[in-house]
């Protein structure tokens, strides 16, 4: 009974030992390649810009909260957003500032951002089809009146 335990134990050490110094190198080395790379073409830019894309980015946001969330009131959106950010694989991060006009009280400005990914990956030709973005979240806007 005594030596089954030693076996049991030595097995459970070399089993560690075989996990440390074989598996976890290889699962490293498969982390650390390109094979989970996504590769789109859509580079990532860690500085607000605006281009076309980001441009579009902030029109179809605007568009979804016009007539999904806040479709009740009048609402007035800022002409360019205070940043626009491509993180890659034509995903965007849109931050602006909306004007909204409820029917019963006073108006007032919210500050919202908006996560949206365009889903025809680079045909640029669906650009303004709403059905060809994809609203990701949407932060800012939860605790006004309409919502």
């Amino acid at each position: 009974m005594k030596r089954n335990i030693y076996f049991l134990i030595g097995g459970l050490v070399l089993l560690l030992a075989f996990q440390a110094k074989v598996v976890v190198p290889i699962v490293y080395d498969i982390a650390a390649s390109d094979f989970f790379l996504e590769d789109s073409g859509d580079e990532a830019n860690r500085t607000s810009s605006t281009t076309m894309m980001t441009d579009n980015a902030f029109t179809q946001c605007n568009s979804y909260i016009a007539n999904e969330l806040l479709s009740d009131d009048s609402i007035s959106f800022a002409e360019k957003p205070l940043n626009a950010f491509g993180l890659g694989n034509f995903r965007y991060v849109i931050n602006s500032d909306i004007e909204i006009q409820p029917n019963d009280s006073a108006a007032y400005t919210k500050r919202y951002v908006c996560r949206i990914q365009y889903t025809e990956g680079d045909d640029t030709s669906g650009l303004s089809d709403p059905d060809n973005w994809s609203i990701d979240g949407l932060s800012g806007l939860e605790d006004s009146n309409a919502l």
